[in-house]
């Protein structure tokens, strides 16, 4: 089934690479340039400019050009010749648009301007009737076309002119057809097509031109060297001249004497030298003019400094042609016109797929930039358009699930998209264009490709799966304690701003669900233990993971970040002692550090001992203060209490009490006077064991944490 969805895209086994031109609407005029050099190469960028290519056969000692007036700017500023002659361009001239001055009158101007234009007409004396004016003719309208005029140093001329002018940029479409997994283990793969799409505006038409589409956008910038520019200047008065002070001289040492000038070029090469490979540029171009292949893509320059800034389209040296594909149509033939019907295959004949896809366009990278030259020429009719099909080839693919929350799909905050992935193992960079998603039976749906650079993969969503339910949680927390560094007696910790985020899927679907999580990822963190096959972006900031649903049921992805941050801590503190002894622990840890950390952390045990126990008896001191204090108040209160003389047992309690409270109020103020004797022991080896910490401390230089397992 996959040979019948081919033969729907044009997979035939005549390799129908151009579709037929499309005409484009818009009023009939004059090309933009207009010469007696045909048109042989158009090369086509991203970004609005296209490089032309003339060539032919001068036998006068001038070449002119007839440019439309709003691009003779870009026609001046981007010209390059390379003459076969050995001669040389003497001069290019071209007019000037001065600004009328003003009373002046143009030509076309009436000369009776200044006659009431209702005037009364000349009468016949013969007859007396008004003799009726012949009809003025109209001028006709200036052509918006200016010439630019090559003065040639002699008459016979073999000449290649090169020139950048505005053109639309063409568009790449993309056709991704998904098979089936081969044998077990064995990777799925798809089948891709790259389509370019080229429209001719530039007011001619294109015969038997090559055609090279640039994967790139060079910088290019209007330039409006026909316009006449006089800057403003100073005005300079003549008042005299006067020295208010004697001028300093200047001293120049003698210098070794200049190097003798270079011998002059040989007499075989009109441009001095021979090129980087050894060969000279007239030998490159009778190579080039034998191999139909005339200066690929490379402006023609006047001498090496004018090609300089058309550099990354000059033409490769043979030490990487080799990289090129070279072309094997098979036995079907190929259409050299966008103007010739497509194949028809016989019915009851299932076409088959290209003999060699490598052979559809000449994918070359060079200096970076991708570029696909057609092997043949093309006929593009002015004010049409014309599709060529660039490459065709198996690649890595396969279709998923992506669940992608887009603020434009409402739904996609609940239910993941059906998407496509594929891997770019072609040679240059895929541009940004639509993409046709297929199976091996059916078309399934439309997306778009983002710029694929060589080697990276595409995730392009094309339909929305509802029988998939996804719903997020998230939390935050704070976690772990790692010794960062130890300065000046200050200890500093790092700690982890945990972030969890809780994706929990429920797959409604006969199948079992792969789904891959377009997790936003916390701008900051790392991802702690992802699972297998995750990939991080880092430059989109989103992290793509993946996991499995079985079908009918649930299955819950937790992602954790971590954010590291950095804080100074009491010596003494809970998150102190854990990160000190996690680092002596740690078999990474410095062998020297630790031995001076162990001791610190002997005297911190004792001084955190007797901190403990200065607190502990701190507290019973309190108390039992507060006791006594109590007491003493009981046993006045009881003082003042007069019982009566006749009650026996009034008494008796009132003097039991009393002994009860003076009793206590002895036993208090003994451990009182213990815990006072403690305490100052207790505040001297204080005081003793902080002063050895923090000379301990003092002496140990951490400048970096260890890293993070």
């Amino acid at each position: 089934m996959i040979e019948q969805i081919r033969s729907r895209l044009g997979w035939v086994g005549g390799f129908f690479l151009v579709a037929a031109a499309l005409p484009l609407s818009g009023c009939a005029r004059g090309p933009d340039v207009e010469s007696a050099l045909s048109l042989q190469r158009v090369v086509i960028y991203r970004n609005g400019v296209g490089y032309y290519e003339r060539r032919g056969h001068v036998d006068e000692p001038h070449v002119a050009f007839k440019v439309r007036t709003e691009r003779i700017g870009d026609f001046l500023a981007t010209l390059a010749v390379m003459e076969q002659g050995g001669s040389s361009v003497r001069s290019a001239a071209f007019p000037v648009d001065i600004d009328k001055k003003p009373g002046q009158v143009d030509d076309d101007d009436d000369e009776d301007a200044d006659e009431d234009d209702e005037a009364q007409p000349a009468v016949d004396p013969r007859y007396g009737f008004p003799i009726q004016p012949k009809p003025k003719k109209k001028k006709k309208k200036k052509d918006d076309r200016e010439t630019v005029r090559l003065t040639l140093d002699g008459n016979e001329h073999d000449l290649v002119v090169g020139y950048v002018a505005e053109t639309p940029v063409w568009r790449p479409s993309y056709r991704l057809v998904i098979g089936k997994s081969g044998a077990s283990g064995a990777k799925p793969v798809a089948d891709l097509q790259a389509w370019g799409i080229v429209q001719n505006q530039s007011g001619e038409d294109w015969k038997g031109v090559k055609l090279t589409l640039v994967a790139g956008a060079p910088l290019a910038f209007q330039a409006t060297l026909d316009k006449p520019v006089i800057p403003q200047r100073p005005i300079v008065t003549d008042q005299g001249e006067v020295i208010g002070s004697l001028p300093q001289t200047e001293t120049t040492l003698a210098s070794m004497a200049p190097p003798p000038p270079p011998p002059p070029p040989p007499s075989g090469s009109a441009y001095g030298g021979e090129d980087e490979a050894g060969e000279t540029l007239d030998g490159l171009l009778a190579e080039a003019e034998a191999d139909g292949d005339m200066a690929e893509g490379a402006p023609m320059a006047m001498g090496r400094a004018a090609a300089a800034p058309m550099a990354p389209m000059q033409r490769a040296k043979k030490a990487g042609s080799s990289r090129r594909m070279a072309g094997n149509y098979g036995s079907g033939g190929m259409p050299t016109s966008s103007s010739t019907p497509a194949f028809r295959p016989e019915p009851g004949v299932v076409p088959s797929g290209p003999r060699n896809v490598n052979a559809l366009a000449a994918v070359a990278v060079e200096g970076g930039t991708t570029r696909y030259d057609l092997p043949f020429p093309v006929d593009i009719p002015n004010k049409s358009a014309t599709m060529v099909l660039l490459l065709a080839q198996q690649v890595p693919g396969e279709a998923n699930f992506l669940f992608a929350p887009d603020g434009g799909v409402s739904a996609s905050f609940a239910h993941p998209f059906r998407v496509a992935r594929f891997t770019n193992t072609t040679k240059g960079m895929l541009e940004k264009g639509p993409i046709a998603v297929f199976d091996d039976r059916a078309f399934l749906g439309q997306g778009m490709v983002d710029p694929l650079p060589p080697g990276a993969i595409a995730t392009v969503p094309f339909a929305l799966e509802r029988g998939i339910a996804v719903s997020t949680d998230q939390k935050q927390d704070e976690l772990s304690a790692r010794l960062a560094r130890v300065e000046a007696g200050q200890i500093y910790i790092e700690r982890d701003y945990v972030y969890h985020t809780k994706y929990t899927v429920s797959n409604g679907t006969d199948f079992d669900a792969r789904t891959l999580v377009k997790h936003r990822r916390n701008p900051g963190t790392r991802l702690e233990n992802p699972p297998k096959g995750t990939e991080d972006n880092v430059g989109t900031g989103t992290a793509l993971v993946p996991f499995v649903t079985p079908k009918h049921g649930t299955n819950t992805l937790d992602v954790e970040e971590r954010r590291s941050f950095s804080r100074q801590v009491d010596v003494l503190s809970n998150l102190a002692d854990d990160a000190v002894k996690a680092y002596i622990g740690d078999a990474r840890a410095d062998k020297l550090i630790v031995a001076d950390l162990k001791k610190a952390w002997d005297a911190r045990g004792r001084l955190r001992g007797a901190i403990d126990e200065r607190n502990k008896l701190s507290v019973e001191q309190a108390n039992l203060e507060r006791e006594s204090e109590q007491l003493r108040r009981n046993l006045k209160a009881i003082e003042k209490v007069k019982d009566d003389p006749r009650d026996t047992v009034s008494r008796q309690n009132t003097e039991k009490m009393r002994q009860d409270f003076t009793d206590r109020l002895g036993r208090a103020s003994s451990r009182l006077g213990d815990i006072t004797k403690r305490l100052t022991i207790i505040e001297i080896e204080v005081s003793e064991q902080s002063i050895r910490l923090r000379d301990i401390i003092g002496g140990i230089k951490l400048e970096k944490p260890l890293p993070v397992p």
